[in-house]
This record gives structure tokens, sequence and C-alpha cells, in this order.
């Protein structure tokens, strides 16, 4: 008796617990509710500087969990610094046209997160930025620890800062893939692979210890041609001779305030409390204990709307940038993984969903134009054809452009290839039109390191072919090395005829390579150099829509109840290292769970080499 009601009163203790945390979680999110519809109108006074920190992502894709990020912040919390790219260079049009923004401070320094903040992306950016300046009104940057991106960025400003003690970091680009062929047969772990095209390289981590010829040298120029796009524009920026830029990078690598102030890198080199002070000056609070005259750009961005009017403002006119007409743009965005599947994680596009959010875009007649935005390494063949065939009936009754960003790769260029026209920048990465196909086998692992063994009892010759206890056979190898031939087959045609090419011409430019998106419009794979706005307006026009239609961007934000169930799901929350040590933890991590992103049907990938990060 006396053990039932010890046990009785600790049942009765933890409800009572578990009800009061429920209680107070409850009280918490509504009081994070209310304090989020209670919150001020943005205003913007008179003679402010627009702020733009860059520092965290920019992505192409627009924000899936903006409510909830305003919840955490509600609660005292502080979520991941990301930007939309439409959201930045929509906001630095408008604040070019506003009267009361006096100038742009750019500060912070870039995290290129997954598929963010890639060269082709920054270059939108920058062009936005150039056009603020152009309008006649400042562009102050100061920098205090500058990378290759922070630097191509910055060097748009009419005038740079530097701090005293600090560095600009341009070394140049480098690719660095790690390879894990060593470390599998330490365990025991065989792979075995199909595919077609002398450069299709995203096995080779995975089967070798080092680069394979081919693939150093597409790398190699893939580097060279980026590499120069951004010493051009460099150079132009701060009216450098031309070849004064490489010098100063191979000299140095690590540029210290002085040097870069000698190199006329920068204009200046100040503090920051120096530089907060003329901005306080130059928004009338010299001497003043508040800060200087200022609206973030994120909050900016807010009274952007997506018909292009400043709106919101408490007491001040509304400032038109583009209005709304008849008939819409639809803009959809693909940034990210190919896989298959009806999934929400972000970072993946899946393959059956996408397909249904085409198809429900193509039986919305208000709709008259897609514009297809690709920022994709590729992956699942299977989903890759499930969008790329909605892709085509839509294309039937609707005007559809591709508007590549910094990756549009393999599976990338699968769903691209069938439209009326390719807008790709310089520094995009594209093309690698070629398949493969990956079979891991744990035999020696498990026979030799953990004493575990198989035996087979089967009906047919090939019933035990997609086992994972022991390696393919010839046979069974020759059978997916079919299906591969078959869908390289299927992937030159397609960019045959989307493109109106030779089909010997995409057999010799295909054969997995990747290309820059200068000489991708070379080479016939792209039709014009041109970011996302470009593509909007040729889509518009194309559709007869003129420059002033409505514009509606997809995926469209998650409601607030789907987004907090997905916040509290324990399979979203990943550890993250730091440090030298950390950073090799974190790419070993990264690659080994690319592993996890293979779940096309067939087992057939077209693929970014995997993954072609440019540091």
């Amino acid at each position: 008796m006396k053990n039932f009601f010890t046990s009785f009163f600790a049942t009765l203790t933890a409800l009572i617990v578990f009800m009061v945390g429920g209680i107070v979680v409850c009280l918490l999110f509504i009081g994070a509710v209310a304090a989020m519809s209670q919150k001020e109108p943005t205003t913007v006074q008179d003679g402010s500087y627009l702020v733009f920190d860059v520092s965290g992502s920019i992505v192409d894709t627009p924000a899936q969990n903006e409510g909830m990020a305003d919840f955490l912040e509600a609660l005292g919390g502080e979520g991941r610094h990301i930007l939309q790219l439409r959201q930045v260079t929509r906001a630095l049009e408008a604040a070019a046209a506003d009267k009361s923004i006096k100038g742009l401070y750019l500060t912070g320094s870039i995290q290129s997160l997954a598929y963010g903040s890639g060269y082709a992306t920054l270059k939108e950016v920058r062009q936005a930025i150039e056009a603020f300046r152009a309008s006649g009104k400042p562009v102050k940057a100061y920098l205090r620890y500058g990378s290759t991106r922070d630097f191509y960025l910055a060097s748009a400003a009419s005038e740079l800062t530097l701090d005293p003690y600090g560095v600009l970091l341009l070394p140049g680009l480098a690719s660095q893939p790690m390879f894990f062929a060593g470390a599998f047969e330490k365990f025991g772990i065989g792979v075995q692979v199909t595919r077609v095209g002398k450069y299709k390289s995203a096995v080779e981590p995975y089967t070798r210890k080092d680069m394979s010829p081919e693939n150093r040298e597409q790398i190699q120029k893939l580097i060279d041609d980026v590499w120069r796009e951004l010493t051009l524009t460099i150079e132009g920026a701060r009216k450098l001779p031309a070849g004064a830029f490489q010098k100063i990078v191979d000299a140095k690598g690590l540029i210290r305030a002085d040097a870069a102030l000698q190199a006329k890198l920068v204009d200046r080199v100040a503090y920051l409390d120096e530089v907060l002070a003329e901005l306080k000056r130059e928004t009338g609070r010299k001497g003043s204990d508040k800060p200087f005259k200022q609206i973030a750009l994120k909050e900016y961005a807010k009274m952007v709307g997506g018909n292009g009017l400043v709106a919101r403002r408490t007491g001040q006119d509304k400032i038109v940038v583009s209005p709304g007409g008849k008939g819409r743009v639809a803009i959809v965005y693909a940034e990210g993984e190919i896989v298959d599947g009806n999934g929400h994680e972000e970072g993946y596009v899946f393959g059956e969903r996408t397909a249904r959010l085409l198809r429900e875009i193509r039986e919305d007649d208000d709709i008259k134009a897609v514009v297809l935005r690709v920022n994709s390494p590729g992956g699942s063949v299977s989903a890759s054809e499930a969008i790329a065939r909605e892709l085509t009936q839509l294309r039937k009754d609707k005007t559809l452009v591709v508007s590549m960003g910094s990756l549009a790769a393999s599976g990338g260029y699968w769903i691209s290839a069938q439209s009326d026209r390719i807008f790709a920048e310089p520094t995009t990465i594209t093309g690698s039109i070629g398949v493969f196909g990956m079979f891991m086998n744990f035999q020696g692992l498990m026979n030799d390191k953990l004493g575990l063994t198989f035996d087979t009892v089967k009906t047919g010759k090939f019933a035990a072919a997609a086992t994972v206890t022991r390696p393919k056979t010839p046979d069974e190898l020759a059978i997916f090395q079919d299906s591969v031939d078959w869908v390289y087959d299927q992937f030159l045609t397609k960019v045959t005829k989307g493109r109106k090419l030779d089909r010997a011409v995409v057999e010799e430019i295909a054969q997995g390579r990747v290309w820059s998106g200068s000489e991708a419009l070379k080479l016939g794979l792209v039709d014009e150099l041109g970011g996302l706005d470009a593509a909007v307006k040729f889509a518009a026009n194309k559709a007869r829509l003129g420059d002033k239609c409505k514009v509606t961007e997809y995926p469209k934000s998650k409601q607030f109840a789907e987004q907090f169930a997905e916040a509290l799901d324990p399979r979203k929350r990943e550890q993250s290292f730091g440090g030298p040590v950390g950073l090799l933890l974190n790419q070993a991590t990264a690659e080994l769970k690319a592993l996890g992103r293979f779940n096309d049907p067939s087992g057939l990938y077209a693929r970014l080499p995997f993954d072609l990060s440019l540091r």
C-alpha cells in the first residue's frame, strides 16, 4: 500500500508540473502573439540612412517562417539572419526613390549558408546597390574583416572604409572537396558506380582519394571564369588599371589596412566610432545621445508590398515603385537539392510537392507567365523529370522563363531546358549534363570488422540486386549501367530539343561538365546574361502584360501553426561545432549527410559534383 501511494503521488506531482508547464507555454505564446499584433507601424524619419547589414545569408526563396521568427524574437530568442534576394533588391529600388532616405550604409560580413549568398546572387544585389548610388545618394561601407564576398559587394560603395586593425582576406578562389575513399577502405565499405560523362565527378569523393584530371580541368576553368568576372568588376569600381587587383592579391592575400589604402582598394582607414559620428552629423544628430537616423533594410523591406508600394507609414506618403496591373507573373523558386517526395524541409526541392504546385499554377487563369528561379545542384532524376513534365505542360498555356541563380546544374539544368528563354549570371554554375548511379555495400565492415555474415535464397537471378551486404555482380551492374545510358540519352534529347542545338554539339558540351554562365552563353546553353528582374520583365513583355504587372512568389509563406509544429520537431535540431576542428567536422558531416539525399527510386542521379563550393 505504501508503494501504491508513493507511485500515486509521484504521478500526480508529474501531472501537475506538466499542466503548469503547459499553462506557462500557452501564456508565453499568447503574450508573444499579442506583442506581434501590437507592433507599431514602421516609420521612416526624414534624412535617415538605410542600414544594410549583410551578416547572414541572402537566399532566393521568400521566408517560409517570418511569423515564427517574430514569435521567437518576442520570446527573447534570436533566429538566423536570412534575407531574400528580391526583398533586398526591391527595398533598394524603393529607397532610391524615397525622399526620406538620405543614403545607404553597408555593414557586417556575409555568411554563405547552404545555397545562399552565391556570387550570382551577390551580383544582383551589387547591381541594386549601384542603381541606388546612381540616384545621387551616397553609399557608405565599413569593413572590419572583409572576405572576397564582402569586398565584392562593398566595392560598389561611393565611400569604402576599413578599420585600422582590419584586414581584407583576398587570396583568390579555391575549391577543396573532401574524399572518403581512404576511410571507406579502412572500414570495409565498398562503392560501385555507373555513370556517363567523363566530367561527371559527383561520385569521386567516395571512389577516389584525389581529383581526376578531368574534374581538375573543369573546376579550374570554372573558378578562372568566376574570378575573372569578380576581378573585372572590382577593378572597374575601384578605378584600378588592368591586372592591379591580381598583383595585390598575389603579393599579400591577407591585406592589412595600410596596404589596402595604398593599393586604392579602400578610400580611407578609420575607426567605427568615427564613421558613426559622421553619420550622426549627416543625419542632423551631431552631439546627440541618440544614434544616427536609420532604418534597417529588413524592416524597410516589410513596407514594400508585392505590388511595389512602400506603404503602412504613419502620416507619410506612399512611394510608388511599380504599381500592379492586370494579369500576374508567378515566380516559382526551386532552391536546394532536388529529391523525391512531398516534404517541407528547407534547402530541398521535393519533386512531388513542386510538381503539384506547378500544376496549380498552370490551372490558375490569372497567371499569364511563370519565371522559374533555379538555384540547385540537381539530384534525383525521377524528381527532376516530375518537375520538368509539369513545366512542359505549363508552357503550352503560359510563358515560361528560367532565371538561374548561383547554381543551375545537372538536375537543375534538366528542369531549365524546356523554357522560352534562360537567363543566367556570368558567375552562375550550370551545365553538368550527365547521369550517375552509386551503390554502396558494407560487406567488409560486417564480415571482417563485426563478424556478421549473410546468406541468400532467391527466386530470380536479380532478386537480391538491391542488397548492401555485398558488391553488385557484373550482370547487375550492367543492368544499372543500361539505365544510366538510357537516362543520359533522354537528357541529351531534352537539351537538344529545348535549346534547338545539334545533337553532336550537345554531346560535345555535355559529358557531365560544369560551365560558368558566361561560357554557357557562348555554348548556347543559356540565352542571355541577367538576373531575376530581367527575367521577370522579359516574361511580362512576352505575355503582353507590360512592365507594371503583379508578381506573386511561390512557395508562399507557411501558416504560423505549421511553422510552430515544425519548430518543435526534434528532428529539425542540428548541432554545429566551432573553431578549426569544428570547421572540419562540419564539412565532413555535410558531405556524409549528402549520402542521405540519394533517394531516387531507380538509384539514378543528375547532380553537380558535391559539394562544389568556392571559397
